[in-house]
């Protein structure tokens, strides 16, 4: 993991990546000197997620996609666009909930806990399975920290019932997406030989 955070990028999509990298990162010092501790706090739970794909070596155009998703995520929230855009936090929970559930289906994988992708044992209907889990435990966790959040720290934050379940379906319709994915195509780059 080590080796994959520190490798130097090779591809144009390496390089947006870790373009989008420093992005995540000037945000959250942006938001540190410029906003509220509130938006630096949303800006700055983003980071690990924006750092996991490189340490785990995704592909490029994965990486890529990964932290784009999740920094206009972030974004979303400072800028009120789940409030102002009609729909907005549904596709958002669909794209994002499904980047995470395939890149946690990775991290397992590396744990020994999931079939690796490569492994002769490797099935397509388990990560169809794992990933929609994944997701669904991933959303209802989420939603326990918006609750937290407008409960413990600021009413600002949005949180209805319906919100909430249409949030985790959305969610758990986008794992079932990222498991088809992570299903038939290869999340992690080809290591030279």
């Amino acid at each position: 993991m080590k080796e994959d955070f520190l490798r130097p990028p090779r591809t144009v999509a390496e390089y947006a990546a870790d373009a989008v990298r420093v992005i995540g990162v000037l945000s959250v010092l942006i938001a540190a000197v410029w906003s509220t501790p509130t938006d630096m706090g949303i800006l700055a739970l983003a980071l690990p997620a924006l750092m996991l794909p490189r340490v785990l070596g995704m592909r490029g155009g994965l990486d890529l996609a990964i932290g784009v998703t999740v920094l206009v995520a972030a974004a979303s929230n400072v800028f009120d666009l789940y409030r102002s855009l009609s729909g907005w936090d549904l596709v958002v929970h669909f794209v994002c909930t499904g980047a995470i559930a395939a890149t946690g289906y990775l991290v397992l994988s590396r744990l020994g806990i999931l079939t690796p992708q490569e492994s002769a044992a490797f099935r397509p209907r388990i990560p169809i399975v794992l990933c929609t889990v994944i997701g669904l435990a991933a959303s209802a966790v989420w939603e326990m920290i918006e609750w937290a959040g407008r409960t413990y720290v600021t009413d600002q934050i949005f949180v209805t019932y319906d919100d909430t379940i249409g949030d985790m379906a959305m969610g758990g319709i986008g794992s079932l997406a990222a498991g088809i994915l992570v299903a038939f195509v290869r999340l992690e780059r080809r290591r030279p030989a």
